[in-house]
């Protein structure tokens, strides 16, 4: 269990239904429509308990080994500008250098807070991970990442991606057109408002004793390096 007395939020929690539909299927996807839409507050939720499944559920398959002894997990959104200097300027080095060495593993949850093509984008990813090649479309989405809002993650680029790593278009397609994922999508963002966050990239990192250290925004390496290091003493 996480050290310290259990986090609860106060505050009562809007919910958030997510809704996800491919229009005008036949082989690709023609249109996506997707919104976020609250609930009325006289139908909103109680105060959500933090407990170490806030940080292990509903998210991306575990990169690196299982039984690595520190777990980094992002939450972040596949839109989100500071994510994406994350993952061109830090991630390769903790890759490179705790990762693949067995030191940590790595979990990326969804928040999507940018707006639609935010959600169509994880949803493709998860789509992926059916084929056990999440991380080869997370990696493609911020590879191609070029702004907010602008179109970059639309359905044809998503498919486009979807072809390029290689996956079976038809399964995939599938997945996508009946919204599989939506459900895992919707409780990793439930996640991160039960963890308070208010933005993206937020990053937790576990150590052997299950303490939670947070970091907040796109850190250099060498602020990942820091914790690690001092948690693998312990």
């Amino acid at each position: 269990m996480i050290h310290g007395p259990s986090l609860m939020i106060g505050a009562s929690i809007t919910a958030v239904v997510l809704i996800i539909t491919f229009i005008g299927f036949s082989g690709i996807l023609q249109e996506t429509e997707l919104t976020i839409e609250e609930i009325p507050k006289g139908q909103e939720i109680g105060p959500q308990e933090v407990t170490i499944n806030t940080f292990l559920e509903n998210g991306s398959p575990i990169l690196g080994k299982s039984d690595a002894p520190i777990t980094l997990v992002e939450f972040g959104d596949y839109q989100c500008h500071f994510c994406n200097v994350f993952f061109h300027s830090t991630e390769h080095e903790i890759l490179k250098n705790y990762v693949e060495t067995g030191k940590v593993r790595m979990i990326f949850k969804d928040y999507n807070i940018i707006g639609p093509d935010s959600i169509s984008a994880s949803h493709g990813a998860h789509c992926a991970k059916d084929q056990n090649l999440f991380w080869e479309y997370h990696d493609i989405l911020y590879s191609n990442w070029t702004g907010e809002n602008n179109g970059w993650a639309s359905s044809e680029n998503l498919i486009r991606f979807a072809q390029e790593i290689k996956l079976d278009m038809n399964k995939w397609s599938e997945c996508m057109q009946n919204a599989d994922h939506s459900k895992t999508i919707l409780a990793s963002n439930n996640d991160a408002r039960a963890l308070g966050l208010s933005g993206t990239p937020a990053f937790f990192i576990i150590g052997p004793d299950e303490k939670v250290t947070r970091v907040f925004g796109a850190q250099p390496y060498e602020t990942f390096e820091k914790i690690f290091e001092t948690e693998l003493k312990k």
